[in-house]
This record gives C-alpha cells, sequence and structure tokens, in this order.
C-alpha cells in the first residue's frame, strides 16, 4: 500500500490575513487623523470665541463722552467739566475701575499729565440739574448720565494747544478725546 498525500498549499487564507492587518492598520490610522483634526477645530474654535468675548468686553464696557466744558481756570484749581455715559450695550461698572489721564506738553518739550478716577462721579438728572451728592453704592449703569470735574492741574487750559484725554475702564476698552481750548480759552468753552 502506497499511501500518497497530496500537500497543496493554500495562499489564500495568508492573503485575507494581510488585507485585514492593512485594514485594520488604516482604520487606526484614520481615527488618529480624525482625533488630530477634531482637537485642532475644537482649539481654534475655542480661540475664536475668546477673541470675540474679548472684543465685545472692549467694545461695549466704554465709556462715551458727552462733553468736556473749561470750569475753572485759577491757577492750582484748573478743572474741566466732564459729562459721560457708559457705552451701549455696556455691563454696569463700579466707578473706582474708571480713570482718566489727561496728556499735556508742559511747554518745555517735557510731556506731562494729570490723572484720577472716576469714583466721585455723580449722576446727572435729565431735567438739567444735577445731583451733587455721590451716589450710593457708586455703580454706573448703563442709559444713565454722569458728571465727573476733572482737576488738571498739570495740564491746565492754555491757548492755542491740544491736551488728549483718555478714559479707561478696567477690564474694558479706552476713549481717546483731544481738547481743543483754541486762541482765548475761557470758563463755560466747550473743548469736547
Amino acid at each position: 500500500m502506497n499511501n500518497q498525500t497530496n500537500e497543496k498549499r493554500d495562499n489564500v487564507a495568508a492573503i485575507g490575513i494581510g488585507a485585514m492587518i492593512v485594514f485594520i492598520a488604516l482604520i487606526l490610522v484614520a481615527a488618529v487623523a480624525a482625533a488630530v483634526i477634531i482637537q485642532t477645530a475644537e482649539k481654534l474654535q475655542q480661540n475664536a470665541q475668546a477673541a470675540g468675548d474679548d472684543t465685545q468686553e472692549q467694545m461695549s464696557t466704554k465709556v462715551v463722552l458727552l462733553s468736556t466744558v473749561i470750569s475753572d481756570m485759577t491757577v492750582g484749581g484748573e478743572a474741566l467739566f466732564t459729562t459721560f455715559e457708559l457705552a451701549p450695550g455696556s455691563n454696569p461698572v463700579s466707578a473706582d475701575t474708571v480713570s482718566f489721564t489727561v496728556v499735556c506738553d508742559d511747554g518745555g518739550g517735557v510731556a506731562a499729565f494729570d490723572d484720577g478716577s472716576f469714583d466721585d462721579a455723580t449722576d446727572h438728572e435729565g431735567d438739567g440739574d444735577t445731583d451733587l451728592s455721590p451716589l450710593d453704592p457708586i455703580t454706573l449703569q448703563p442709559g444713565t448720565t454722569y458728571v465727573r470735574v476733572l482737576d488738571v492741574p498739570n495740564c491746565a487750559p492754555s491757548a492755542n494747544t491740544d491736551h488728549v484725554l483718555i478714559i479707561s475702564v478696567e477690564g474694558g476698552g479706552n476713549t481717546y478725546e483731544a481738547l481743543q481750548y483754541g486762541s482765548a480759552p475761557a470758563v463755560g468753552d466747550v473743548v469736547v
């Protein structure tokens, strides 16, 4: 008796296993690539949201200067009567977080400045009367007009000069205005 064995090689299964390994590897690579793309898109969205929130806060929480009038020109008592309100859409802010700086030339080519906060601002009645009692607590509300006398002994109004008034809200925006005094500044002149 002769036993004959036929050995046949089956390469089909090996090709199928190799194809399955390649397929699984492609799925893993695609999953990693998708995770990286999703993570990048999420990071970009968060950055855009933060930038938008910062811009909105700076643009809305801002002081709108309505007018500035020379109220005193005596030596040592130089002052500007300022009427202002918060920009539309602003959130209420504490008056001590709002500050001003007046920048000028001291006459010798050197910059001088006067600064202070708005913590003693008062509300201005719509009928033209000014309520001179301090607000308690001092919180500036949008839609309400306020007044503040700015003491400017270092940057006193002087003929043919322009000074810069900067009003800053902490965590908000800045307002820049040029104070234009003209050739003969006097008490009652509107400079903004």
